[in-house]
């Protein structure tokens, strides 16, 4: 079968969903390819956060001003629900740290929190212990549900007209330094201008074609509890995050990248747990670093170090049953995505490597099918 599209977008998680739905909607016609029909990746396994407050430039600021504002009319726009709701985020300060030191860390950035006493904090959060914090910083944050905004996105898409198939990328079809589609197992399909969401693939579907991306990922494993009668009512993390950390210094290792072999850094945990509007918690997480995407993770491993990590922070949750999984998140190292024609290639882009992707990849995908598709008619 050969078919012909105005754009070809690969990648149907979060940020193909939603390019593919802000495209769709000028009028042109788009294919969709995912991989996985169910979606089990970073978006099935994301805690749901939307940092309005993670802007360092007026420039992000305002990205993220347009973020909140899309998430809030999202649900009515999609006819569905996408658990949109705004919840305190409590970054919890270690009990052997000094709190404005760590409160000094956060001045970077335009939005500032608030710092809590560690009996305001629990007033906040009673499952909190208190006896394992100094105090908290405090942030308007907000929620969704990412798997069910995703299958939002995907089913406004086809009721546009685009088209979602369920086939694995092989190969992209090139003549003269331009991309003119790509091949799956079973087809081949052609468009003139295709783009790469997808994730962590992204740097290896740009390697066939000769180019290395600053693009890397890291293992992420996350515990998921379907069922229990806790009632968390914020969103807690640690407010000393080492996860930004591990992927600039990950960034700064380009020549051990995609080589089979050990961990290029010792592995973190950054503690932290989520409630769903339908119940389910997410308890995290434990951040790896690998060279290769095959990399064997040791999941009861993963498992026992979130649990007594969480055990520290939120006792009630430490023991409840529940399953460890692994995804892969794509990163960048100066947390920057990776947006537009890539290289000296033609008829081909990037949207990937976003931080805060929940928050900022909705407001960039409808500013980047604007200027995708008035050039396209021009």
């Amino acid at each position: 079968m050969m078919e012909n599209y105005d754009f070809i977008v690969i990648g149907g998680g979060f940020t193909g969903a939603v390019l593919a739905y802000e495209l769709i909607k000028t009028g042109v016609t788009v294919l969709l390819l995912e991989k996985d029909p169910n979606l089990d990746n970073a978006t099935r396994y994301s805690y749901g956060g939307l940092a309005y407050w993670l802007a360092t430039s007026e420039t992000s600021h305002e990205t993220a001003k347009k973020g909140r504002e899309y998430h809030r009319n999202l649900s009515q726009e999609l006819d569905a629900d996408t658990e949109f709701r705004e919840v305190n985020l409590l970054l919890t300060i270690d009990k052997n740290c000094d709190s404005n030191i760590i409160l000094n860390n956060y001045q970077y950035f335009i939005t500032k929190p608030d710092l809590l006493t560690v009996k305001e904090a629990c007033e906040l959060e009673p499952l909190l212990n208190p006896d394992a914090i100094s105090g908290v910083l405090r942030y308007n944050h907000g929620h969704i549900n990412p798997l069910k905004t995703t299958q939002a996105f995907q089913q406004a898409f086809l009721r546009l007209g685009g088209k979602i198939y369920y086939e694995d990328v092989r190969e992209l079809i090139t003549a003269n330094n331009t991309i003119q589609g790509v091949k799956t197992q079973e087809n081949s399909y052609f468009s003139a201008h295709t783009i790469v969401c997808a994730g962590w693939l992204t740097r290896k579907i740009f390697q066939q074609l000769g180019v290395n991306l600053k693009l890397y990922y890291t293992y992420e494993q996350v515990i998921t509890v379907t069922q229990s009668n806790i009632n968390l009512q914020t969103q807690v993390m640690a407010a000393a995050s080492q996860r930004l950390i591990l992927e600039q210094e990950a960034g700064k290792l380009e020549s051990q990248w995609d080589k089979m072999g050990n961990e290029l850094l010792p592995r973190i945990i950054d503690t932290g747990a989520i409630q769903f509007k339908n119940g389910h918690l997410c308890l995290g997480q434990v951040t790896q670093i690998f060279p290769n995407s095959q990399a064997k993770i040791d999941l009861k491993g993963s498992e026992k170090i979130i649990r007594q990590s969480i055990a520290k922070i939120l006792p009630s949750l430490a023991n409840l049953i529940g399953t460890c999984h692994n995804c892969l998140v794509a990163f960048t190292p100066n947390s920057q995505p990776l947006i537009g024609k890539i290289g000296d290639l033609n008829g081909i882009y990037a949207f990937s490597g976003f931080t805060s992707t929940l928050l900022l990849a909705p407001p960039l995908a409808k500013e980047f099918a604007s200027f995708l598709t008035k050039n396209f008619e021009d």
